[in-house]
């Protein structure tokens, strides 16, 4: 199965494990492109205080280039994980994301569970995800 990983970029350690994990197990395995350069976090962070413009353009291209490959893949994984305090994170990219994968008719699997007291709970249980429970056999 060809699957595109969504995830915060704080992820980027994990993203890359995961992939391996996969790719492992016969699957194709599309990133954000950060995690294959290994662009995290802290290099956008300095690009947004260096030049907001830049900052912008590349966050967009990076974004329509990830929607892209969610549009080629047969379903995404979201790789949910506790981040600063907040159990089970999805990002606001991610969200997006989500919602491409849904408008597109892919499988969406999501790593760990949806908390009820997610503010968006409700969209995201309406668009049907496979809640993995921590455990990657699940994906077929």
């Amino acid at each position: 199965m060809k699957i595109t990983i969504c995830a915060s970029l704080k992820f980027i350690k994990e993203i890359n494990e995961i992939k391996s994990v996969l790719e492992k197990r016969g699957h194709i395995i599309l990133v954000p492109l950060s995690a294959e350069i290994n662009q995290d976090k802290k290099y956008w962070n300095q690009l947004k205080s260096e030049d907001i413009k830049k900052f912008a353009d590349m966050k967009g291209e990076r974004m329509r280039g990830h929607f892209d490959k969610i549009k080629s893949s047969d379903a995404i994984l979201v790789l949910n994980y506790d981040k600063n305090g907040k159990r089970n994170y999805i990002g606001p990219n991610t969200f997006i994301e989500i919602g491409i994968a849904f408008e597109h008719d892919k499988k969406i699997f999501i790593l760990n569970e949806l908390l009820e007291n997610d503010p968006n709970h409700e969209e995201l249980v309406s668009m049907s995800p496979v809640c993995l429970n921590g455990n990657l056999n699940y994906i077929k």
